[in-house]
């Protein structure tokens, strides 16, 4: 009996292994796949070197940083590009800066005789207005470097959220001879009294002071902008990118007493960046 299950499945695995091994057919199609595979790659790898020596910015993603300053204000940032196609970029941003009233003015404490003493303030300032904007976006390549040292010219345009960030803006005041450290309440105190009496105020209570008070402003934000890449090789990205962003908050947002809140800012800008390419 045991004999007879052996044989029968020597029977049975016998055609089944037969069937497994390729055929010479098969064998060939195998290799004629591979070897178009790998014409292919070879072709998009010369494809590629070509367009790099035309000028065309071509890796595969970007990493860069850059400072930004504003019409009112100023920025840090980091971004990271991923390319789609020669001409177009997938960005993703983070951005971490400042929004200022154009009426700002920093000014010192003066004495009785004329001379300054303590820190300088800014006079009327109600808050900081700080901001954390995380952003979408894509690149579009205009006109790439014709030469290695040629500039490349792409158009930039997104958006994305914008958190604000709103920090009460205190001062050093003195009364009686009693220093303190106060901001504005908007509640028409003797606080607010000293904080607008130019005599009482002997400097500016610090930049870290208020951080524990501040209060969250969500808001979105949309860009456009022109980015030009001067830089030697195509694996280092070296640009200057001038542009228009635009902000809007959920709530009006207090800079300088007696300025009319807003929720809509807008300004130019002009961003240094340096970065790698892969």
């Amino acid at each position: 009996m045991n004999r007879f299950i052996l044989h029968s499945l020597v029977l049975i695995a016998f055609p089944l292994s037969m069937l497994a091994q390729p055929t010479p057919a098969t064998k060939a199609s195998d290799k004629k796949s591979k070897a178009e595979k790998k014409a292919q790659k070879k072709e998009l790898v010369n494809k590629l070197l070509k367009q790099e020596e035309e000028g065309a910015l071509v890796y595969q993603k970007q990493n860069l940083f850059g400072f930004k300053l504003a019409t009112d204000g100023w920025a840090v940032f980091y971004e990271k590009g991923l390319m789609k196609t020669v001409e177009k970029t997938t960005l993703f941003s983070v951005e971490i800066g400042e929004r200022k009233s154009n009426r700002e003015q920093k000014v010192a404490s003066l004495d009785q005789n004329g001379f300054s003493f303590g820190t300088s303030f800014v006079y009327g300032k109600q808050n900081n207005f700080y901001f954390l904007k995380l952003g979408v976006g894509q690149s579009m390549l205009l006109g790439g470097k014709g030469n290695k040292n040629g500039v490349a010219v792409s158009a930039i345009y997104g958006g994305g959220l914008s958190i604000g960030l709103l920090k009460p803006y205190y001062i050093k005041v003195t009364e009686n001879s009693v220093q303190s450290e106060i901001r504005y309440l908007d509640n028409k105190s003797r606080n607010d009294t000293l904080f607008l009496t130019p005599a009482a105020i002997t400097g500016g209570a610090g930049v870290f002071k208020g951080f524990g008070e501040m209060k969250i402003r969500p808001g979105v934000f949309v860009k456009t902008a022109l980015r030009f890449d001067y830089g030697k090789y195509n694996e280092l990205v070296s640009s200057i990118e001038a542009g228009i962003n635009a902000e809007y908050y959920a709530s009006k947002i207090p800079l300088m007493i007696d300025n009319k809140q807003r929720r809509f800012f807008i300004q130019a800008y002009v961003a240094l960046e340096f970065g790698k390419r892969k």
